[in-house]
């Protein structure tokens, strides 16, 4: 017989003292304002992930606003009524905030009162609400206030649930929005993969599933197929060789990168030139590097460049199918995102 899980533990494993859900609401995105609000959110130092589109349900909205019809003395009998008008079947935008302990009052006061006229200036619903409560009451409806966010900690596992958890998993993995990172052999001899990692982090892409492994020859045949297929461009060097001295039984770093549409341009723009002597201060290879091509071409070997992330998201499922393997998909899911994992060796 299976037992209920105790109140509360509808996920397991995750700092909700640093992890919040924002819900940007039906008109918020009917008037083009899930941008501008998300914008809003990241300007005061909060990381934004893993937004997604979808149709609000109406048990979503149920569960979302409890309290509420919970509470017999204050709420009108229509309430449930109300909460499906607003909400059933109507376009809502959510995403993961990650910022400090706190990150719940913080974003609450960043988006101001319930009442937008009577929310402060600099708060979301003061300088792009529309709505007043009191209109809302006339017209028996829920005031239109653009986002909610996480009261607390126990109010974002709630929220997380609902929307992430609950009937919101998308069907296939979001390649758009991942990123594989490969911390190449130089960059573990060198100790330099906390620093790559941090970088990334820096540009505002979470990282997850880190993980430390011992390279197959097949999986840097895999990863450098095109290398392999044109290999008639390296009449000086044997690609295959040059890739199982540089790869095989050698131990390489990989972690997920997740972030917004774009997530695969903004990281190698970060990384910068193949060639490190090449690359722009401020990219990786350009701060971190200590090699060239010119080394690489005398020695007749491939250059060492620290790290790799994947090219567009056709790359980013490939890759994920190399270094974790495509029955492993579940890591995708932002629930793995947000769980602190201890490296583990393959």
């Amino acid at each position: 017989m299976s037992r209920k899980p105790q109140s509360g533990a509808v996920v397991e494993g995750i700092d909700f003292d640093r992890w919040a859900v924002i819900l940007c609401k039906p008109d918020a995105v009917e008037r083009g304002l899930v941008l501008p609000v998300l914008d809003r959110i990241r300007a005061c130092g909060v990381t934004v992930t893993d937004r997604r589109d979808t149709m609000a349900r109406s048990w979503q909205a149920h569960v979302v606003y409890r309290d509420l019809l919970a509470d017999a003395k204050r709420r009108p009998r229509d309430l449930p009524a109300l909460l499906d008008a607003a909400f059933a079947d109507r376009p809502v935008s959510v995403a993961l905030a990650r910022g400090e302990p706190g990150i719940h009052a913080r974003l609450r006061q960043l988006v101001g009162h319930t009442d937008p006229t009577l929310a402060g200036a600099g708060t979301i619903r003061g300088d792009l609400g529309n709505d007043s409560l009191a209109d809302a009451r006339t017209q028996r409806r829920l005031v239109r206030n653009l986002v909610h966010t996480s009261d607390d900690p126990a109010a974002a596992r709630r929220d997380f649930g609902t929307w992430f958890h609950g009937g919101c998993r998308p069907d296939e993995p979001d390649f758009d929005r991942c990123s594989v990172i490969l911390c190449k052999p130089d960059a573990i001899e060198r100790g330099l993969v906390g620093a790559v990692l941090d970088q990334i982090r820096a540009a505002q892409v979470t990282v997850s599933e880190r993980r430390d492994l011992t390279v197959q020859a097949w999986q840097a045949h895999v990863h450098y197929w095109d290398l392999l297929v044109d290999a008639d461009w390296f009449p000086d060097r044997s690609i295959p060789t040059c890739l199982d001295a540089e790869y095989a039984n050698r131990l390489v770093t990989v972690a997920l990168a997740h972030g917004e549409p774009g997530v695969h341009r903004c990281l190698r723009q970060l990384l910068g030139h193949f060639d490190p002597t090449r690359a722009a201060p401020g990219t990786i290879r350009g701060d971190l590097g200590n090699d060239s091509l010119a080394a690489a071409l005398a020695e007749k070997r491939l250059v060492r460049n620290l790290v790799h992330t994947s090219d567009d998201p056709a790359a980013a499922r490939r890759d994920f199918g190399t270094w974790y393997g495509a029955r492993r998909r579940a890591l995708l899911d932002p629930l793995s995102a947000l769980r602190q994992r201890t490296p583990v060796e393959n």
